[in-house]
């Protein structure tokens, strides 16, 4: 009995390196089914890149979105400038038809001092004062076109200038330095600022 009680744990030793390999192999189908799981999860990352129907889907849909944007921005503007030009159109309107309002306020004194000397004329027995009168209004009245821009063309005794004068006729010049120079003055001509208004109508000598 003691013999064989000895030899046992000897047997148990030497069975031990067989039972390590055992769980050794044991184990080599889970690492494999881990190597397999990752190799899947590589690959399932792989496969998330766009293909590249994707990639122009994405394209198109950025394209109809920048579309969309600039159309917005197109309507935008188009109501803007058809209401600058509608507003334009109505300032333009209201000037023509009220642009003279400025100067037709600076001769009213004018006519009020008309209708007074009118109504002195009546009963007035001195004609000298009467033309004073008139004479003082006329200089008034021209004083006011001045002020608006509006001058008279310097005519009499100047050289015929078509730019400014319209000869009307030529008669035999008194003098010989009078030749080609205006010698009456039919109509006056008048400038508004640098342009010419109307030209003066005159005779000219020859």
């Amino acid at each position: 009995m003691d013999s064989k009680e000895k030899e046992m744990p000897v047997v148990e030793e030497a069975l031990a390196p067989e039972a390590g390999c055992a769980e050794a192999v044991a184990n080599e189908p889970i690492q494999e089914e881990l190597a397999g799981d990752t190799d899947n999860e590589t690959a399932g990352e792989e496969s998330k890149e766009p293909t590249e129907e994707e990639k122009l889907a994405q394209e198109l849909e950025a394209a109809r979105q920048t579309i969309e944007e600039q159309k917005d921005k197109y309507l935008r503007l188009s109501a803007e400038f058809d209401n600058y030009r509608k507003r334009t159109m109505k300032e333009k309107a209201e000037l023509i038809l009220n642009g003279g309002e400025k100067t037709l306020n600076s001769v009213l004194p004018v006519v009020d001092d008309f209708e007074r000397a009118l109504k002195n004329m009546e009963t007035a027995t001195d004609v000298a004062a009467v033309k004073e009168g008139v004479t003082l209004i006329f200089n008034k009245f021209v004083a006011v076109l001045k002020q608006n821009g509006v001058t008279a063309i310097d005519a009499a005794g100047q050289p015929l200038d078509t730019d400014y004068h319209e000869a009307i006729a030529m008669v035999p010049a008194p003098d010989e330095h009078l030749k080609g120079k205006v010698i009456d003055c039919v109509q006056t001509g008048y400038m508004l600022n640098d342009k010419v208004m109307r030209h003066a109508k005159v005779v000219v000598g020859q």
